[in-house]
């Protein structure tokens, strides 16, 4: 019986999504994984379809449900968070440009199992060689093995408890928005709920792997900002 509802939205980056998703079949505890497609090329879609019965995970094609162009987290959010309710389960957030250790999630879960107060637990995101790495920074040089924080949590990799799942309705998330991230974090902490970054469990991180377009900050920053202010992409 699975033990969390893992959700991995896609936006093409077959390649990282591909990796995220054999990390996540490699886990030591049982899952449910559904990937959520917002609408990739005909290219990526294909491949989803071709890996999933090998690698082990369902395959929603969020065009088959909504119109809305993509980006669409927030009903990624609010399909997932249903699902999870009626499942009984904790929710997981992997996204597709982070790698997971075969213990990631058991270590998140144990966590949580443990804290009764938490309504978010996130692992602390790394490069290649181990080191603290963006969206964390504001963490790195930290020793301790969990954080207990007030500061916004990453979904790169992260636990909503069951607990926040049944006190927040995602219905009700803003639609002039693209990412919630900072948004649920407040919403976990006004509701009562505590929120950890577990520094003993960190996870691969490509920044900007799920949205490749950002990766114009570092190669060509005025085609960046265009995109990001005068074309309204990356609402948080």
């Amino acid at each position: 019986m699975s033990e969390v509802l893992v959700i991995t939205p896609v936006k093409n980056s077959i390649e990282t999504t591909l990796d995220t998703a054999k990390a996540i079949a490699a886990s030591d505890v049982k899952v449910n994984h559904i990937i959520f497609n917002d609408f990739s090329t005909a290219e990526t879609k294909a491949e989803l379809e071709k890996n999933k019965s090998k690698i082990g995970y369902e395959l929603v094609h969020l065009e088959d449900i909504t119109d809305h162009p993509s980006p669409n987290y927030k009903l990624v959010l609010q399909v997932s968070q249903k699902k999870a309710l009626e499942m009984g389960l904790p929710l997981l957030v992997i996204e597709s440009d982070v790698v997971v250790k075969k213990d990631t999630i058991s270590k998140l879960l144990a966590h949580q199992d443990s804290h009764q107060s938490s309504g978010l637990t996130g692992s602390v995101t790394v490069d290649e060689e181990g080191v603290v790495n963006f969206p964390y920074l504001k963490f790195k040089g930290r020793k301790e093995p969990e954080i207990n924080t007030k500061r916004s949590l990453s979904f790169c990799c992260t636990l909503f408890s069951q607990s926040f799942l049944n006190a927040y309705d995602f219905t009700g998330l803003d639609d002039a928005k693209d990412w919630y991230d900072t948004f649920i974090s407040s919403q976990a902490l006004e509701c009562g709920f505590e929120n950890y970054v577990l520094m003993d469990a960190p996870v691969w991180h490509r920044p900007h792997g799920s949205r490749p377009w950002k990766q114009l900050k570092y190669k060509n920053p005025l085609k960046y900002y265009f995109l990001k202010y005068w074309k309204g992409l990356d609402k948080i």
